[in-house]
C-alpha cells in the first residue's frame, strides 16, 4: 500500500516477505519440529503460538516471533496450522481474515472430513488458497526420510508450495477433496489406535499370567510386524477382491475368526479385564455369521461395518 506520499507504508515495510518466508502458527511438539526443519533449510520462519512462552526455543534458533496472529500471517506466502482441532484456526484468525487474501493455509491439525471441507470454504470466501494435511509421523521423525504427509486441495496450490512442504516429509497428494487428507490421515489412526488398544489388552493378558511388559511386548510387536505380510500373502494386490465384492473363504473364513474372537472374550472375561474392545470385534463376526456369510474370507465383516444389513 501507497502512503499519500508515495512510499511504502511503514506497516507494509515492516512486514515485507522472503519468498522463502514461512508462518507456523500452533507451537506444540508438531509446530516445533516443522519449524526448526524449515530453519535447518534456510526458510525464514515467522512462528506465533497462544502461550508465547513455548516459542522461546524456536525463536532461540532463529524463527522470528509475530506479537499478534495478524502480524504471522502477513510475514509469509504460507501458513502451516498446526493446531488441536479446526476451531483452533477459527479462534485464531477470525480477528486475522483481513490478511489473508493470497495467503495459503496448509492446516495440519486433525478434524474430520467435513470439517476440512468447511475451511476450505471459509479460507476461500477469504481470499485464500487451502491445502488439508495429515502428518503421519510423530513429531521427532518430521523432515525424516521416513516422514511423509498427505495432501488434499488444489493441486495446483499443491504444486507450487511443494518444496518448502517436502522438507517436512515426503508429500502424498490424494486429490483436490479438502476432506480427502484428513479422511485418510483419520483411517490410518483408526488401524493405530484400534492396534494400541489391542497391545495393551494383549500385554494386560498376559500379565495377569505373570508375564512383565517388557517380556510381553516385544513378542507383541514382532507379531503386530507381521500382520502386513500376512495379509499381502493372501492376495497379490490387497483389496482387490474387495473392490469387487469377493470374500473367498479358502484360507480363513468368518465362521473360524469368529470362533477366535469368542475365545479372545471367554478369556478376558475369565480374568476380568475390560471386555470392550474383543466384544467390538466380536460384534463384527457375529453380524457377519447372522447374515449367512459364515463361510466367507474375514474381510466379510466389512458389511456390519458400513452398515450394509
Amino acid at each position: 500500500m501507497l502512503s499519500k506520499h508515495g512510499g511504502v507504508n511503514e506497516r507494509e515495510n515492516s512486514i515485507r516477505r522472503d519468498d522463502r518466508s514461512v508462518t507456523v502458527i500452533g507451537l506444540g511438539p508438531m509446530g516445533q519440529a516443522m519449524t526448526r526443519t524449515l530453519l535447518a533449510a534456510g526458510h525464514p520462519v515467522t512462528v506465533w503460538n497462544r502461550t508465547a512462552g513455548r516459542a522461546d526455543g524456536v525463536v532461540a534458533d532463529g524463527a522470528k516471533p509475530a506479537a499478534t496472529p495478524e502480524e504471522a500471517v502477513e510475514a509469509s506466502d504460507l501458513v502451516l496450522l498446526s493446531l488441536t482441532d479446526y476451531r483452533a484456526m477459527y479462534d485464531i484468525l477470525g480477528g486475522a481474515t483481513a490478511s489473508l487474501a493470497g495467503r495459503t493455509l496448509v492446516n495440519l491439525s486433525s478434524d474430520t472430513p467435513d470439517r476440512s471441507r468447511e475451511a476450505a470454504a471459509w479460507a476461500a470466501g477469504h481470499g485464500a488458497a487451502f491445502l488439508t494435511g495429515g502428518v503421519m509421523v510423530p513429531a521427532p521423525m518430521v523432515g525424516t526420510e521416513a516422514s511423509f504427509v498427505y495432501y488434499s486441495g488444489p493441486e495446483s496450490v499443491m504444486e507450487s508450495h511443494r518444496a518448502a512442504l517436502a522438507l517436512l516429509g515426503t508429500p502424498k497428494y490424494l486429490g483436490d477433496d479438502p476432506g480427502l487428507a484428513q479422511m485418510m490421515y483419520q483411517a490410518q489412526l483408526a488401524v493405530f489406535l484400534t492396534a494400541l488398544s489391542g497391545l495393551m489388552h494383549a500385554t494386560a493378558m498376559l500379565g495377569s499370567a505373570g508375564m512383565k511388559a517388557r517380556e510381553a511386548l516385544p513378542e507383541l510387536l514382532s507379531f503386530a510386524d507381521s500382520i502386513g505380510d500376512i495379509l499381502r500373502a493372501g492376495e497379490e494386490n490387497p483389496g482387490t477382491a474387495l473392490d469387487a465384492g469377493e470374500h473367498p473363504g479358502d484360507l480363513s473364513n468368518v465362521t473360524m475368526m469368529g470362533a477366535t474372537s469368542d475365545h479372545i472374550v471367554e478369556t478376558s472375561r475369565s480374568l476380568g479385564l475390560d471386555l470392550a474392545l474383543p466384544l467390538a470385534v466380536q460384534g463384527h463376526y457375529r453380524r457377519a455369521i447372522e447374515n449367512g456369510h459364515g463361510g466367507d474370507n474375514w474381510t466379510r465383516i466389512i458389511d456390519s461395518i458400513r452398515g450394509a444389513r
